[in-house]
């Protein structure tokens, strides 16, 4: 089983890989082009409800109530059933995300006013913030049927499609970006309509395998089927629960709005390179382990259940524990090589690696989530994750506010992180509590290894790394030294492991 795991998880991470890649290459592209200023901040703000959307449906919340559904009607019903309520609930759920953009469209300056009430003083930042939302909304409409297409395949088994999917909103925004915004009066705003074709691309793209899995596209209403309204019920606590982390990077960003001018960019540059492994690892591990769980919990087999989550919860610590300490200690590198460069400057990298060293320290708990969450909806609980996730949320809130005033945007990115730590906790404790998850055997001796290893790496990362001249290097040379820099760490972690006995099958 760990080894089937393995390899699916392989398989989304590497397509997440190419999809991440290719963000990196489009936000060093917008910070080269359009720098840090009242534009990019006002493009940033706008860009918050598709990008949560994106992460909420694309990424996760959708497949939490799916796709354990779809598996467990999968032995029950025909194939011809099966279709019909695949064909009922995009029927429905088309319906309802027409409605959503076409009200959310309306209501913008409303929303801009909530996600960044300090716009509200600078008119022309405001302005600019609604047009771009305006443009952007009927992105949700199309992600929505993109998450549920991907949600179809992955309960198939067919994970390489929706993985690699992503790529088309980082592809059109490059585009948008060099050849669309010169011929532009205002510059910013072909990144908005880079965003608008993303969705339309990304549906088009999957309609192919959905075919081959022998799923048509159609599309018919469902209200009152019974499975569906089931699936609708089920919806709104599911996204709640696995879109806190989410919720409180909005919340980063109303406040960071009232903020010294930058601070919202700052923060999406930085959340953007903790973005990275999480998405490598916590997508990957997400996407997989659902189905997974959601099949032993179908065969009731609990045995195999918590052999599941343990395998994802060792290598959440085996990979999470290095990434954590790698954009810790090479915050500012990283982002001076990534994005420094002509309107991206010292300062910006300074001070989004403020943001970005206090994002990193919350990693592991934002990839656990990815791991625990499942071991709940799997087995259709979902208000179990809600009520833990509100705590969570009212814990971020209450620290945002105390954070806010002695670190300002760095304070809000750690905020986040604690947060994010408090809903993980409470998940892994309440699965454990209920026998759901057992611990298989040498744990101890595990996380032993994992401790030494970190001690290791962190020690390399401390002493080798001096970047007193860094800023003063050319972007080949700061590239150069990065590399070389995560090879040694990097080596120094899997060094010590394997000199401390540790095994592959120790994942088992």
């Amino acid at each position: 089983m760990s080894q089937q795991l393995f390899k699916s998880t392989a398989v989304v991470s590497s397509m997440t890989l190419i999809s991440r890649l290719l963000g990196f290459v489009r936000d060093m592209l917008i910070a080269r082009i359009f720098g840090v200023d009242i534009a990019t901040d006002a493009f940033f703000v706008a860009f918050k409800i598709p990008n949560l959307f994106r992460r909420l449906f694309a990424e996760g919340a959708f497949s939490h109530v799916f796709v354990p559904v779809l598996i467990a009607n999968k032995s029950q019903k025909g194939n011809d059933e099966l279709k019909l309520l695949i064909e009922r609930i995009a029927g429905t759920l088309a319906v309802i995300l027409a409605a959503i953009t076409v009200l959310s469209m309306i209501i913008a300056p409303l929303l801009i006013w909530i996600l960044a009430p300090g716009f509200a003083w600078q008119g022309l930042q405001h302005d600019l913030a609604v047009q771009m939302l305006q443009i952007t909304l009927p992105f949700l409409f199309f992600i929505g049927l993109v998450a549920f297409a991907g949600s179809v395949l992955n309960a198939y088994g067919k994970f390489a499609v929706p993985a690699i999917t992503p790529v088309f909103l980082n592809i059109t925004m490059i585009v948008a970006a060099i050849w669309i915004a010169p011929m532009m009066d205002v510059p910013v705003i072909a990144l908005a309509w880079g965003v608008f074709a993303a969705g339309i691309v990304q549906l088009l793209f999957q309609i192919p395998a959905l075919m081959r899995v022998g799923i048509n596209v159609r599309f018919k209403l469902g209200f009152h089927d019974s499975e569906v309204n089931k699936i609708l019920g089920l919806m709104m606590p599911a996204i709640f629960s696995v879109s806190i982390t989410q919720i409180n990077l909005l919340v980063d960003t109303l406040i960071a709005s009232f903020l010294k001018t930058g601070s919202v960019s700052w923060l999406y540059y930085s959340d953007r390179l903790v973005e990275f492994p999480m998405g490598l690892l916590g997508l990957g591990l997400g996407a997989v382990i659902l189905p997974s769980l959601a099949s032993s919990h179908a065969a009731d087999d609990p045995k195999t259940f918590s052999n599941s989550m343990d395998w994802g919860l060792r290598l959440v610590l085996l990979i999470g524990m290095p990434s954590t300490l790698g954009l810790f200690f090479l915050a500012e590198p990283m982002l001076s090589t990534l994005f420094q460069y002509k309107e991206f400057g010292v300062t910006d990298v300074f001070y989004s690696g403020q943001s970005l060293k206090a994002y990193s320290l919350g990693l592991m708990a934002y990839i656990a989530i990815k791991v625990l969450v499942p071991g709940f909806t799997s087995r259709q609980d979902v208000n179990t994750p809600v009520r833990f996730g509100m705590y969570a949320m009212l814990a971020s809130l209450v620290l945002n506010l105390v954070l806010v005033i002695p670190l300002a945007h760095a304070g809000l990115a750690l905020a986040t992180s604690l947060g994010a730590f408090v809903n993980a906790v409470l998940l892994l404790r309440q699965l454990l509590r209920a026998n759901v998850y057992q611990p298989a055997g040498r744990w101890w001796v595990f996380m032993v290894r994992i401790l030494i290893a970190s001690v290791a790496m962190a020690a390399v990362l401390y002493y080798w790394v001096d970047v007193t001249w860094w800023y003063q290097w050319s972007s080949l040379q700061r590239l150069v030294n990065l590399i070389k820099w995560m090879v040694i760490a990097g080596s120094a972690y899997v060094g010590t492991l394997f000199m401390l006995g540790f095994k592959c099958r120790h994942l088992k």
